[in-house]
């Protein structure tokens, strides 16, 4: 008795198509969905964004630069 079968939902729709139209009811669909479309773009731009933020920092001294007793080697004249 207090659960709403189908036919309660159905005149339930009847109702409301009549007092808003169908030409309304489209329309706010659409912009339900768009609406919900803008919002995951918005999660998906924040996730991107934040991802660089994560990365760790770079080991000092790592930089890849060789040894540069060998370059003095080099340079030093034989003889």
């Amino acid at each position: 008795m207090g659960g709403m079968s189908i036919t309660h939902w159905l005149i339930l729709l009847v109702i409301i198509v009549l007092l808003f139209g169908t030409k309304k009811l489209s329309n706010l669909g659409g912009d339900v969905a768009s609406a919900i479309k803008n919002f995951k773009k918005g999660l998906q731009d924040d996730e991107d964004k934040s991802q660089p933020q994560l990365k760790a920092d770079p080991v000092p001294g790592a930089t890849g630069a060789t040894g540069s007793a060998e370059t003095k080697h080099e340079n030093t004249p034989q003889g």
